[in-house]
């Protein structure tokens, strides 16, 4: 048997436990935070994603650009210091940005939630005040807590509050997409987040994306927002949603107007049943199948529910529907239209030019419509981007590719928080 040096072994299990250690002590020094460059408008936001577990740490630079952070990557970790790789390809230290973060609980229909408020350091120490600004979530189950867009807003010079929506993360009560009862959840949130920043900021309102949009507007009548922003969401129920994403996909796929109007019936017809919480219209639905059996294009409709509805007999719709499909309290015939008009504080709605999820030609109408009444609204289209303001590239198919978040969006956000536009945002294009 081969003897062992024993002090050689613990003087290589202790290098081996440094080694280790540093590279631990190294990466942890990059984890989580805003960096900034030598440039005054040069910042990137690094988190660890909350799920998978372990997933390297992702950066998100102002312009949009994003990815993981590695080795020999845009974005790297080197002996406890966050490097970016220059256009000459070259590495140099960024600093991380010291930022206050106040964890807090705050209560909304007797379940506690969990947020926190993200300040500047010399905000925090009142030597200066910034915008305030709440961020909404949209229809994921992902905390809100440790995700980037609330740095982002830190990075922009907001002052940001960020919370776990109910059913998620450290927040308590069950996971719902019921706009009403998350609307006085947000309401909640921005009046936990006034009071912990009473003194310090300017004004106040929330930012939604997606689904967000649905619920930030709502919000703000009930807390007395000073303004809401918008990224990618829709002035319109959930059911015309469905009814929308139905068209966009026969548009795509090169169907004429008159297969499209019939399409619109079949989702009327499937949107009745969805209304209905799965007991009743579906005579209705079954007409619809019945009439237009011979049409190629019925068996290629998706939307968010039409197709499944189109799918399923109607014993087995009646006995599963409900659980499968209308299990999150939507409000399906929600009036976008009306919380829009009844609010008087300045919105910015931002729409990405060809959202598959989320398409934005009714909204924008819309929202032109009700700026000419008089609301106050700023309208922005970035072309070529998909929903989360995602440029990409497409395969001939017509499957598409993410490449990265469109340049200006952000910017354009902070801007317009801090009351402080300016002439261009990327690709972006006002509608006036």
């Amino acid at each position: 048997m081969e003897k062992i040096d024993v002090r050689r072994a613990v003087r290589y299990a202790s290098a081996m436990l440094g080694g280790l250690l540093a590279a631990s002590a190294a990466q942890a020094a990059c984890d989580g935070g805003v960096y900034r460059g030598g440039a005054k408008d040069e910042a990137v936001v690094v988190m660890r994603p909350s799920a998978p577990a372990g997933a390297a740490p992702r950066y998100t630079f102002l312009d949009g650009r994003r990815g993981d952070v590695a080795a020999g990557g845009e974005v790297r970790c080197e002996g406890g210091a966050l490097q970016v790789k220059g256009r000459d390809g070259a590495y140099a230290a960024w600093a991380k940005v010291p930022l206050v973060e106040t964890p807090t609980r705050f209560a909304s229909h007797d379940t506690e939630l969990a947020g926190v408020l993200i300040e500047a350091a010399d905000v925090a120490a009142g030597r200066r005040k910034a915008p305030l600004v709440v961020h909404v979530h949209g229809s994921e189950k992902t905390p809100a807590i440790g995700s980037y867009y609330p740095y982002v807003m830190a990075a922009l010079g907001n002052t940001a509050f960020a919370y776990d929506k109910r059913g998620t993360g450290a927040s308590g009560g069950d996971y719902t997409q019921n706009f009403e009862l998350l609307a006085d959840d947000a309401a909640a949130a921005l009046r936990e987040a006034r009071r912990l920043a009473a003194g310090r900021h300017s004004r106040a309102g929330l930012f939604g994306g997606s689904q967000g949009g649905w619920v930030a507007p709502l919000a703000a009548a009930r807390a007395g927002a000073d303004f809401v922003a918008v990224g990618f969401g829709l002035v319109m129920s959930p059911l015309e949603e469905d009814r929308e994403q139905v068209v966009s996909e026969l548009r795509r796929r090169k169907y004429d107007e008159a297969a499209i109007a019939k399409a619109r019936l079949v989702a009327d017809a499937a949107g009745a049943v969805m209304a209905s919480h799965f007991t009743a219209g579906f005579d209705r639905v079954a007409e619809m199948k019945r009439r237009y059996a011979g049409e190629p294009w019925l068996r290629e409709i998706g939307g968010e529910f039409t197709g499944r509805i189109l799918e399923g007999d109607e014993a087995e719709l009646r006995r599963v529907g409900a659980p499968l499909l209308d299990n999150l309290n939507i409000l399906w015939n929600y009036d976008a239209v009306g919380v829009i008009r009844a609010l008087d504080v300045p919105q910015l709605w931002v729409i990405a030019g060809e959202d598959r999820e989320a398409p934005g030609d009714v909204t924008r109408e819309r929202l032109a419509a009700l700026a000419r009444t008089g609301r106050p609204i700023d309208l922005y289209v970035f072309p070529h981007t998909d929903h989360g303001m995602y440029e990409f590239t497409e395969d001939a198919d017509g499957t598409r590719h993410v490449t990265r978040i469109t340049d200006g969006y952000f910017r354009l956000l902070g801007d317009w928080i801090a009351g402080d536009l300016k002439a261009g945002y990327g690709r972006g294009e006002k509608i006036r």
